[in-house]
């Protein structure tokens, strides 16, 4: 197991982002967060946390679980373990920053952009990123990314977060150790 980010570049990084979300959309008044579970979810409220001390707004923030529009949806179980999702607002001309941990072949980002879709017709959709992997399936590509990385087909990427795992980094770990 290799650290990639500890808790304080995991901090950084969020900053980062935020920064590069509000030059890119001339600030915040038009921003929505959407968090993809499970750890996308406390990411995006770290963001949202950022952006409002930097433009003094509070994007409206929501979070979705894909489990229902994955494409292999029939493949993984017969009873899925579906954490619901939650959008209390209307993502119509809204630009959505869509948040997840790790982007790999692009099949969650898909199918969490066709449940938002299904919630209205945003202005854009933005991905943001902690982890940027590659090996894509589908042409998807972030807006913004924390770190990127290479890995060997034995390789993965572990985001562990506070909130959820009680404990704040980055790994890439190894399949066979």
């Amino acid at each position: 197991m290799i650290e990639l980010l500890d808790s304080t570049q995991l901090a950084r990084s969020i900053k980062r982002i935020a920064t590069e979300v509000v030059e890119r959309n001339s600030g915040a008044k038009n921003l929505a967060i959407v968090g993809i579970r499970t750890r996308g979810v406390p990411l995006a409220e770290r963001l949202a946390t950022e952006i409002e001390a930097l433009e003094g707004i509070r994007p409206p923030q929501g979070s979705i679980d894909i489990t229902l529009y994955r494409d292999d949806f029939r493949e993984l179980t017969d009873s899925p373990n579906v954490g619901g999702t939650s959008i209390l607002f209307d993502v119509s001309d809204k630009d959505i920053i869509l948040v997840d941990d790790v982007l790999y072949t692009g099949r969650t980002v898909r199918a969490a952009m066709e449940e938002i879709i299904d919630y209205g017709r945003p202005s854009t959709i933005q991905l943001a990123v902690i982890i940027d992997r590659g090996c894509r399936e589908f042409p998807i590509c972030a807006d913004y990314v924390g770190k990127k990385v290479s890995l060997k087909e034995n390789e993965y990427i572990e985001v562990r977060v506070m909130e959820i795992d009680g404990e704040e980094h980055v790994v890439k770990v190894d399949r066979n150790s």
